[in-house]
């Protein structure tokens, strides 16, 4: 197996790992979903009803067919996203039995086929579903087997919920020692370490 360094990039750390590239690709395909799930919750949460961009966002996460990907096609891979919103924002206090059942429940609505693929000019891969698939099924399909994968390695416990007061967004931490705290937005572990120091100066002060 060939390892490859990669650069993990948070508003906190600069952390740099040496990795598999199957390992790599679990780790941005679980990556473009938290970040799907969190831009649904947000989206949900604005009285508004903002929409999220999810062709950018798969395309910036490089699902290259969701360019020529139509409509339609990206709206039901936000609807069926957004389905799985609530027990994606619970896998930190989640225990493996029932994510198990739900992983499973989920895949066994898609036909999974897996075979390898360089397409596009990408290193060679798996996907998950035959070349017939509908864009959302190859999507959800490769959502649900990265997620699976990472559950038979450890569990939900890489997962958490982003330590800011006033953020519930969903992390995924690759840190070697578990150390993350915050999610993608550095404002959160900015203003959270802000807020801190005040606190203690005002302490140190009184």
């Amino acid at each position: 197996m060939t390892l490859v360094p990669y650069t993990l990039r948070c508003g906190y750390a600069r952390v740099v790992y040496v990795t598999s590239g199957h390992d790599t690709e679990i780790r941005l395909t679980i990556e473009a979903l938290v970040d799907l799930v969190n831009a649904l919750a947000d989206a949900a949460a604005e009285p508004r009803g903002d929409q999220v961009d999810v062709r950018t966002l798969l395309h910036d996460h490089r699902f290259s067919r969701a360019t020529g990907a139509s409509a339609a096609a990206i709206d039901r891979v936000e609807e069926r996203a957004a389905s799985m919103v609530a027990t994606l924002l619970g896998l930190p206090d989640a225990d493996p039995e029932p994510t198990v059942a739900w992983i499973n429940s989920q895949l066994s609505a898609i036909h999974i086929t897996p075979s390898l693929t360089d397409h596009d000019g990408a290193d060679l891969h798996i996907h998950w579903t035959p070349a017939s698939a509908t864009f959302d099924d190859q999507v959800i399909a490769d959502f649900l087997m990265a997620l699976s994968q990472e559950v038979c390695d450890h569990g939900t416990t890489r997962f958490g919920t982003c330590a800011a007061s006033d953020c519930a967004h969903l992390f995924y931490d690759v840190t070697r020692n578990g150390s993350r705290k915050f999610c993608a937005d550095p404002r959160c572990a900015s203003r959270t370490h802000t807020a801190d120091h005040r606190k203690r100066q005002r302490n140190v002060s009184g």
